[in-house]
């Protein structure tokens, strides 16, 4: 029994680890989107966070099976393995001087950071033995995806600093070789270790398969599951966009009329757009103390109306300076960064209300959650809506899409029977 607990804290010591780093790695897209923002416009200074999203769509599920099938192990090997790809791609783009190879990159690190979301949130679950247990070592896990999710923007925007235009990818390969190296160690303490596997499949599991297409049509008869599917498709682009449109503001030449321009630059963007993600962390540990006692119709509902107030104060506070800590940014970046306290629930909500009545349905519902993670690809738009509109006033898209998520609290959340 004692052996048994040490190799638990082990392997939850190992998910923490690549909890931090699905986050560090992802947020890599918003800050690098910055050094390409002034060579090929805004809507491409989004391409490298959307090619991340867009291959959860061809792994969501398969990645799924192949968990279900070979076991948290060969996947967690499987991921590290492809993230440090991945990551080694991204780099080598800094050497060939090549967008399109940069876009690859972080198209194959997406493989990595779906296949990690499908390992450790099951597993951290199961380790902590399910229930009040379980959701507190997720809770904890997710804490330490936010500081990596903080970390990420502050150190690349210490790394390119104040000469934005003068920017290279090679500016930030300090942070991707450390990303690499943490990869390479977690490769080899996995290769090394005993990790449970409650959930892989038996022999009379695999005996009995039923085909993926069955399951996925079965599971989207569910209305509200659909729905709160499509919700996640939204969510991803209102968590991520609204701190990359931020960083691509704060970076740019010059804030304010020409009387009164003011210079932010991308060390101090990068700082604040990490207020944003620790912001997520403080609302992750809030939600997980009123998770017993908050419905999470209530918990959305409210964060995403307040998230709509949030993104009307950005857009329309008058242009003025603030100055934090010897930082100094505009006003308005302080409503943004509150938006990390309320979109930090909406993932784990939407998911619970969707997931509500699905009964066996539930691992193929959590596959195509993951596969909508896609809907990362609406960052280019919203950064095509930036370069003609303004950047702040694309937050407009970002508030179309809360309303749709409130819509589905109100709503489309309601528990309906599967339609034969």
């Amino acid at each position: 029994m004692a052996n048994e607990n040490k190799g638990n804290v082990f392997a939850i010591a190992i998910m923490f680890m690549l909890f931090f780093m699905i986050a560090f790695v992802t947020n890599f897209g918003g800050s690098i989107g910055v050094i390409f923002k002034s060579k090929y416009g805004e809507m491409a200074s989004q391409y490298g966070s959307a090619a991340n999203f867009f291959a959860y769509l061809f792994m969501g599920i398969p990645g799924g099976l192949i968990l279900k099938r070979k076991g948290y192990k060969f996947t967690a090997l499987l991921a590290v393995g492809v993230g440090i790809a991945g990551l080694a791609v991204q780099l080598m783009s800094g050497f060939v001087s090549s967008f399109a190879v940069y876009v690859t990159g972080a198209f194959i690190a997406g493989f990595s950071m779906c296949l990690l979301n499908l390992v450790v949130n099951p597993l951290l679950n199961t380790l902590g033995g399910g229930g009040n247990k379980g959701n507190q070592l997720v809770q904890f896990g997710c804490s330490l995806n936010s500081i990596g999710a903080t970390l990420s923007p502050i150190l690349l925007g210490y790394l390119i600093g104040n000469e934005v235009a003068k920017a290279k990818v090679m500016d930030v390969a300090p942070a991707m070789y450390i990303a690499i190296g943490i990869f390479v160690v977690a490769f080899l303490v996995l290769a090394f270790s005993a990790i449970p596997e409650p959930h892989i499949e038996t022999a009379e599991e695999k005996a009995n398969r039923t085909p993926v297409l069955k399951d996925i049509v079965a599971t989207l008869k569910f209305r509200h599951f659909t729905l709160g599917a499509l919700g996640i498709f939204m969510y991803i682009t209102v968590e991520t966009g609204i701190p990359n449109m931020a960083n691509l503001y704060m970076s740019a030449e010059k804030i304010g009329d020409a009387a009164n321009p003011a210079y932010v630059g991308a060390a101090v963007a990068g700082a604040v757009v990490g207020v944003y993600w620790f912001c997520m962390m403080i609302g992750r540990l809030l939600g997980g103390a009123i998770g017993g006692k908050v419905s999470s119709r209530t918990q959305i509902a409210v964060c995403s109306l307040v998230g709509i107030l949030l993104m009307l104060a950005t857009i329309y506070t008058p242009v003025k300076m603030v100055t934090v800590f010897g930082k100094t940014f505009p006003l308005s970046m302080c409503f943004m960064a509150a938006c990390g306290l309320v979109t930090s629930v909406m993932w784990g909500g939407i998911f619970n209300m969707a997931a509500e009545g699905l009964g066996k349905y539930v691992p193929m519902g959590s596959g195509i959650f993951m596969a909508m993670v896609v809907g990362g690809l609406m960052l280019p738009v919203q950064g095509k809506i930036a370069g003609a509109i303004g950047i702040l006033n694309s937050y407009w898209f970002t508030i179309a899409l809360l309303a749709y998520i409130l819509f589905y609290a109100l709503v489309g959340s309601r528990v309906s029977k599967r339609a034969e």
